[in-house]
């Protein structure tokens, strides 16, 4: 099950875009930016600055997520998103998975006969890891022997190689475990196109849940933020969903 945690976060990130913001605007020196930045100066530079276009001094603050039962189809789309971002994910080479947890997706476990295959397929996926693991180590334990390493050190270069390449067998829906970081500029660009109805569902849900934990954070930085319907046209033309007023309605009440 998806499980989305803010772990830590630019300390008043509003005050701090609209300081930036102030000193692009302003001849006021970088010591008394804040000066009289109270909660309705703060959200009016932002508001400027939305209407603007200027995006540049939110780039200041950033958000780190740490992001558990997601599978490693996510996580391909996940760190596309470079620009602004930075990613720590759980390693197959390093972590030997003694079983793995796998992501199901909705329309597979609506139907019984698909989710028994698939099921059966991740089993096996297990089954096969553990035994090529079993024979890899083998080989490569003996051969360390044989080349005067220690056997505490031949037993750990032994795992680790062996589980180094028996993760191939491992499939995309395998659970996986992530920290990153985005600043807000990089958020906005997200936000745009993952919670779109046209994105792949489990990113999706990833986006909008982490579009109302920095909503809480930051209500007035991420008031338009959504998917791009939300605040003009639906810039997918015939590929469209054709649902903009419900999008827009579920946004406003994220």
């Amino acid at each position: 099950m998806l499980k989305v945690s803010l772990l830590r976060y630019t300390q008043d990130a509003e005050k701090l875009v609209a300081a930036a913001a102030k000193l692009c605007y302003s001849s006021v020196g970088v010591d008394s930016i804040e000066e009289k930045l109270d909660d309705e100066k703060t959200r009016s530079f932002i508001e400027m600055l939305m209407e603007l276009g200027h995006e540049s001094p939110i780039e200041h603050v950033s958000f780190t997520f740490g992001v558990e039962g997601i599978s490693r189809v996510l996580t391909h789309q996940l760190v596309r998103h470079r620009i602004g971002a930075s990613y720590s994910q759980q390693s197959q080479r390093y972590v030997k998975l003694e079983q793995f947890d796998y992501i199901i997706p909705p329309s597979i476990e609506g139907v019984p006969e698909a989710k028994a295959m698939f099921i059966e397929a991740m089993e096996q996926d297990q089954k096969y890891y553990n035994q090529i693991t079993d024979i890899l180590y083998r080989e490569h334990y003996e051969r360390f022997i044989k080349d005067g390493h220690s056997d505490t050190k031949a037993k750990k270069d032994a795992e680790k190689m062996a589980i180094e390449d028996a993760r191939y067998v491992f499939p995309n829906a395998c659970e996986t475990k992530i920290v990153f970081t985005m600043n807000a500029r990089a958020l906005f660009n997200f936000f745009e196109k993952r919670c779109c109805n046209r994105a792949q569902w489990e990113i999706r849900e990833l986006a909008t849940e982490m579009l109302r934990l920095v909503k809480e954070i930051a209500p007035s930085l991420f008031k338009y933020s959504g998917p791009s319907c939300i605040n003009a046209p639906c810039p997918e033309g015939n590929m469209t969903c054709g649902k903009i007023k419900e999008v827009r309605e579920k946004f406003k009440n994220l």
